[in-house]
């Protein structure tokens, strides 16, 4: 699996802990949009956008996206057409969003998770399937659909 990360300065220390254990032990072949210096002036739109693009374009199967409280990565991700991003921070969900609602993007704080539960949770994310099930073909379906309605409207 080809997995992309991005993040900005409030999430660049675990992202850069995050490439280095999807390198080391699981050798998953990593996207790294930056930042790629610790910067505190930087904006996330500037490095979740690329990711987020990517994951849409099929260049990475699925994203990682870090700020501060995820908040501001998950907002951003979900501007472009085609993403499912979501801000998780618990085991449940980072599985089931993938399983129900074919997330591609997982959105985490680094101030709202340590190292060692990003971790678990980027393991659980990128373990996911999604199930295909009818129910869920059929809601993702209606979101496409809306996504499409908004953009002709512009």
């Amino acid at each position: 699996m080809r997995v992309g990360i991005a993040a900005d300065h409030g999430g660049f220390a675990l992202k850069e802990k995050i490439i280095a254990a999807l390198k080391g032990g699981n050798k998953q072949d990593v996207v790294d949009f930056g930042a790629f210096e610790l910067d505190g002036e930087d904006d996330y739109p500037d490095f979740i956008i690329p990711l987020a693009k990517a994951v849409v374009a099929g260049e990475v199967d699925r994203g990682i996206a870090l700020c501060t409280s995820g908040v501001g990565a998950s907002i951003v991700a979900n501007k472009i057409p085609g993403v499912r991003a979501a801000l998780v921070h618990d085991d449940f969900s980072a599985h089931q969003g993938v399983e129900d609602d074919d997330m591609n993007i997982i959105c985490m704080g680094s101030r709202v998770v340590n190292y060692a539960q990003a971790w678990g949770l980027v393991k659980t994310f990128l373990g996911a399937q999604f199930t295909g099930a009818q129910r869920h073909k059929r809601r993702l379906a209606k979101i496409q659909a809306l996504e499409e309605e908004v953009s002709h409207e512009k």
